[in-house]
């Protein structure tokens, strides 16, 4: 890590469940001092432990050189930037802004053009693969910004991902994101689909999952959400729930929209996720759509 950013101090807002990994490999890693703030104290005072100081967020403002944000949506990334105490009103010329965060690609224009306005960098880096990724250091990262901001993030940004790429200007990030989630989600959505036929048929899921790990239909959805959640049909809370899900997927369907293409099975896949949110799985690892399907079934392995 070069001297420069070594001397640097960090900021980080939202330290949740992807959020509090990255800010610890940060600490640990960049050589710089880091400073965070959460509404929730308990990551705060675990990150601690790795010399993170709990800060206001006027404070991260008024001495971080460069921000970080990891937070649940597009709307609150806003709430966060525009509202009344916001940084927009914090921040001074020089500073760097880096939105971790999933959110809509208007949002990253929109904050790029406000923070340019006023001297500031910006750069939407959302944050891609699983939280156990997060905790390992090992998270793919699509960096939308110009080749200046790119250059100066990047050795930050490999502090807690493996692979980093330069997507293309302020946007692009959020765009490799959405459309990934979008892929993979409606991947999901397939397998969960293709276990439900086959227990109603009366084959063994767990065949037919192995199956498609030899041939064509083998990916990362079936490596991962598949065999790890829809074959043994568990989904577990605090990890990426349905309703981030949808979200990103609604963003998917606004993009979509923006440019006139009629994306029917994100649409698809969204109402899927509002069947599995009446039905009160919201809460639940995003793959428990596929309880929608099980249900219909009337067994469960």
């Amino acid at each position: 890590m070069g001297r420069r950013l070594m001397s640097q101090k960090l900021g980080f807002i939202g330290v949740g469940v992807m959020g509090e990994p990255i800010c610890r490999h940060l600490a640990e890693k960049s050589g710089a001092t880091v400073i965070a703030c959460d509404r929730d104290s308990e990551p705060l005072r675990r990150l601690e432990q790795v010399s993170v100081q709990s800060a206001s967020m006027a404070e991260i403002a008024s001495d971080a050189q460069i921000i970080f944000m990891s937070l649940p949506s597009g709307e609150v990334v806003e709430r966060v930037v525009f509202g009344e105490d916001g940084l927009l009103r914090k921040l001074r010329a020089g500073q760097t802004l880096v939105d971790l965060s999933t959110s809509p690609h208007a949002t990253a224009i929109r904050l790029a053009t406000s923070l340019n306005d006023i001297g500031v960098q910006f750069s939407d880096a959302p944050v891609m693969r699983t939280r156990a990724a997060a905790q390992a250091g090992t998270l793919a990262v699509p960096v939308g910004a110009d080749d200046r901001t790119f250059t100066l993030i990047e050795p930050l940004i490999r502090c807690f991902a493996t692979d980093v790429m330069h997507a293309g200007p302020v946007g692009c990030g959020q765009v490799v994101k959405i459309l990934n989630n979008m892929v993979v989600y409606e991947t999901v959505l397939a397998l969960a689909e293709a276990r439900a036929v086959a227990v109603r048929i009366g084959m063994d899921p767990e065949k037919l999952f192995t199956a498609f790990a030899t041939g064509s239909a083998d990916s990362f959805a079936l490596r991962n959400q598949g065999f790890k959640a829809i074959l043994p049909q568990q989904f577990p809370e605090k990890a990426f729930p349905v309703t981030y899900a949808r979200k990103d997927l609604l963003y998917a369907v606004g993009l979509a929209e923006q440019v006139g293409v009629d994306a029917t099975g994100a649409k698809n896949l969204v109402a899927s996720f509002d069947k599995a949110i009446n039905a009160g799985y919201g809460d639940m690892y995003a793959p428990a759509i596929s309880l929608v399907f099980e249900s219909m079934t009337g067994k469960g392995s």
